[in-house]
């Protein structure tokens, strides 16, 4: 009930601009994701997925697990509610407030990124224990360490932008970076190198060709978003008072980062473990690969929708607008059980099959099965993974740091015990699976915990239209899903050699798929899928 009166309170106008932004950031991160895998795919082909590519996938984790672990949790969760609060304030004040807070956390990355640099051998050695893969990876750390501070002076100016309405360039500055990579990938193959690629035979031509094209594409997506901010007509001065202007950001946001400091550590935690045991199998580059496809498909339609409806979760949180707040939860929800519920079920049943068709070079064909098939095994976290991202911006939106910590440590809990579970007794093989199976796990014991705790927070959240939409597009998923597979398995047991069995299978049963869920979706009614139509043809 209470979502049906914000509902009607917050359509038309407010309804319309939301579905434009969405769909301009959507398409944006369509194209970043789309250019981002076929990056990954190139890196595969020349890299491999064993040692090699088990080095440069480590040592490129290594600067967002130490941004995220000093700084990242800090600009996440309190530089947007910060600057919102400000921005209702006024301009004057609000522009004033901004510039102090990027000269703080500039030169707070600043002195984190030299110190991560200097410390890139210890940090190799706590999930590395071959020596000649050690050696390449700190080697790598050393060129990759550096993105820490672009990544954070991105983060900070994207912040920026969302409260100035400014979505469009953040969205497309990944694709810049992507393309960066992709030249570097080509670059990669004139130099000349062992036809057997190892630790020990890499050349230092072909370290710093990979390392620096990495390291410029991130300051690449940097320099975009500078421009954006640019254009949009902010200055950034360097406002240094170390009493009391420079700092005030700082003592503001001081009593919530404790919990804060508890979310991230509890993360870094579960990806820490994560990466040891994989590692330690020489298998940390296929879950990477097989995590990426999962993220692929939540970043294009669910990182739109959170992208967009957080300003205004911030500006309704602000202004004391409970009803605004839940009306906004519910209409996330919705679209993103919509967008992600087929998806989720493509993923089960085309996972081995689009994995086989896209890994190619140096990725063999058993590997590249085993990748879709810890997709296909994972995907049914893809929606308790997008609720729990919604629900964690609402929280933070209220300036509320401790429970999203509280549901972070749920989550590790539960994602690290299987992982350890599984590395006492499994096969390389399935150790894959069960890891990618432990993260989807760990989404839906969070997603279950933050729904207990917004519902105690905000009383009824209005989720009977949610489980009604829930309930249509899932029969119209299942319906096409059981078509496709019936297809698929037919394809693949008459034709047998597997990249033609898996491109004959995909492109029928992806054909076959999407008419039988549009034409489900029409006869169940999905509202979602004519509004959005309606907007495409508008």
């Amino acid at each position: 009930m209470v979502e049906s009166v914000g509902e009607s309170e917050r359509t038309g106008e407010t309804g319309g601009s939301l579905a434009k932004m969405g769909g301009h950031v959507a398409l944006a991160s369509t194209v970043s994701r789309i250019t981002g895998f076929v990056r990954t795919l190139a890196l595969a082909a020349v890299l491999g997925i064993a040692l090699v590519s088990d080095a440069y996938n480590a040592a490129n984790s290594f600067p967002n697990m130490v941004y995220q672990l000093l700084l990242g949790g800090i600009l996440a969760s309190v530089l947007l509610p910060y600057l919102t609060r400000q921005r209702s304030r006024g301009r004057t004040l609000e522009r004033e407030q901004t510039q102090r807070v990027l000269t703080v956390g500039a030169l707070a990355l600043a002195l984190v990124t030299v110190v991560a640099v200097l410390c890139a051998p210890p940090l190799v050695s706590i999930v590395m224990d071959d020596p000649a893969q050690r050696e390449l990876t700190t080697l790598f750390a050393y060129l990759l360490l550096p993105e820490i501070f672009f990544y954070g002076v991105t983060a900070m100016m994207t912040a920026v932008l969302s409260v100035r309405s400014v979505f469009g360039a953040p969205a497309w500055a990944p694709v810049i970076n992507n393309v960066v990579l992709l030249v570097t990938v080509a670059v990669f193959l004139c130099i000349p190198g062992p036809v057997a690629l190892t630790p020990e035979s890499m050349t230092t031509a072909q370290v710093l060709v990979i390392g620096i094209g990495t390291l410029l594409g991130i300051v690449a997506q940097t320099a975009v978003v500078a421009r954006a901010l640019h254009r949009n007509g902010f200055r950034w001065r360097l406002r240094v008072r170390v009493v009391p202007h420079t700092w005030r950001p700082v003592r503001v946001g001081a009593p919530l980062l404790g919990w804060v400091l508890v979310y991230v550590v509890a993360g870094q935690v579960g990806v820490w473990v994560t990466m040891k045991v994989t590692l330690s199998r020489h298998v940390y580059s296929m879950y990477t690969h097989a995590d990426l496809l999962f993220q692929v498909a939540y970043g294009i339609l669910g990182v739109s929708l959170l992208t967009v409806l957080m300003p205004r979760i911030a500006r309704s949180v602000a202004a004391g607008d409970d009803v605004g707040v839940v009306s906004d939860l519910g209409r996330g929800a919705r679209y993103s059980v919509v967008a992600l519920i087929p998806v989720t079920v493509a993923l089960m049943v085309f996972g081995p099959s689009l994995t086989t068709l896209i890994f190619f070079g140096r990725v063999d064909g058993s590997s590249a099965r085993l990748i879709g098939t810890a997709v296909a095994v994972s995907a049914f976290g893809l929606v308790p993974f997008a609720m729990v991202m919604l629900q964690l911006r609402v929280f933070y939106a209220d300036n509320n740091t401790r429970t999203p910590a509280v549901i972070a440590v749920v989550m590790v809990v539960a994602k690290t015990a299987l992982v350890l579970l599984a590395s006492l007794s499994a096969s390389d093989e399935t150790l894959i699976l069960a890891v990618c199976a432990a993260g989807s796990f760990s989404y839906v014991c969070g997603a279950v915990l933050g729904h207990v705790l917004l519902r105690k927070r905000y009383g009824l959240l209005g989720f009977r239209r949610v489980q009604a939409t829930v309930g249509r597009i899932s029969t119209a998923a299942v319906l096409a899903g059981g078509c496709a597979l019936a297809l698929v398995v037919a394809v693949q047991n008459r034709i047998p050699e597997p990249r033609l069995a898996a491109a004959i299978s995909l492109s029928a049963g992806a054909a076959v798929g999407a008419v039988v869920l549009l034409g489900a979706c029409k006869v169940v009614g999905v509202p979602e899928i004519r509004r959005a139509r309606a907007l495409l043809l508008s």
